[in-house]
């Protein structure tokens, strides 16, 4: 399958697309959003940790006086579920060329109590301000071409309630880490894959902090089983990346205790390495 015969017949565009409409968010007040999270972007009924880092992102995004996440780091208090939920937010300090804010988003239990979901602090700036000096060690992941990769449709029907956010992406997996998906795990913690949107939306800075945390577990290439979930997770945008797909590749060197870390490079069609992200995440044993 040609990378030409993956793309929708109709490209969505930046700001009329899936993934803005929703992560949109009805501004309540100063500081205050309301937003409905979609049920489109779970995994296994909770909502995915990327996307819920996009919906805050671009409620400071609104917030601050500058628009472009350079880093964000997230701490996920409880799981989300889809539904209605607020976001609140406050300017910490503004500069000239960064400012930094904090974000909260909250849903209500079945008692009607707030419950805090994931708190987020974040700098922003302006991309586009950057200089183009570049002097780097750092090298493109070696994935094979998107016509020999593999994705979700190419494998057996998937478990109920789990495949919600696939059918938002596209997404084509290395071969070489797809070793779980047929009983034969290679024991490697590494996960490879070109990634993007399945309406064919290019990426901006905000899709970015989605694509870090979009691939499977790396456990899974360790022989885990069952999902990973995210403790807590910074993101690095290191530039505005280009039209056409992102290359993915996460790591896991170490697993102990029950927890496991993931360090995650995102790379754009220009061979420019544009996020950088790590997390800490609790892995289910036995």
């Amino acid at each position: 399958m040609s990378e030409a015969a993956t793309a929708p017949a109709v490209r969505a565009t930046i700001g009329d697309s899936e993934f803005d409409r929703d992560t949109a968010l009805t501004r309540r007040a100063p500081g205050v959003y309301d937003i409905d999270l979609s049920a489109g972007w779970t995994i296994i009924s909770a909502v995915n940790g990327g996307y819920l880092l996009a919906v805050l992102g671009r409620a400071l995004a609104d917030t601050l006086p500058h628009a472009d996440p350079f880093t964000v780091s997230a701490h996920y208090l409880t799981a989300s579920q889809p539904g209605p939920a607020v976001v609140r937010t406050d300017t910490v300090r503004t500069g000239r060329t960064l400012s930094t804010g904090q974000a909260s988003l909250f849903q209500y239990d079945d008692e009607g109590r707030e419950v805090e979901r994931i708190r987020v602090l974040a700098s922003y700036g302006d991309l586009d301000a950057l200089p183009d000096d570049v002097r780097t060690t750092a090298q493109p992941p070696a994935i094979p071409p998107l016509e020999h990769c593999f994705g979700p449709e190419d494998g057996p029907a998937p478990v109920d309630g789990s495949s919600a956010i696939a059918d938002r992406l596209m997404l084509k997996l290395d071969p070489s880490t797809l070793g779980w998906a047929l009983g034969q795990p290679s024991g490697k913690g590494e996960m490879r894959a070109w990634f993007g949107l399945a309406d064919g939306r290019d990426h901006d800075p905000l899709s970015l902090l989605l694509a870090v945390d979009a691939l499977p577990p790396t456990a899974f290439e360790l022989g885990l089983k069952g999902w990973v979930p995210t403790v807590e997770l910074t993101v690095h945008v290191r530039c505005r990346p280009a039209p056409g797909p992102l290359r993915v590749s996460i790591t896991t060197r170490n697993l102990a205790g029950g927890f496991l870390e993931e360090d995650a490079e995102v790379w754009d069609s220009a061979d420019r390495l544009v996020a950088q992200s790590r997390q800490l995440a609790r892995v289910r044993l036995g």
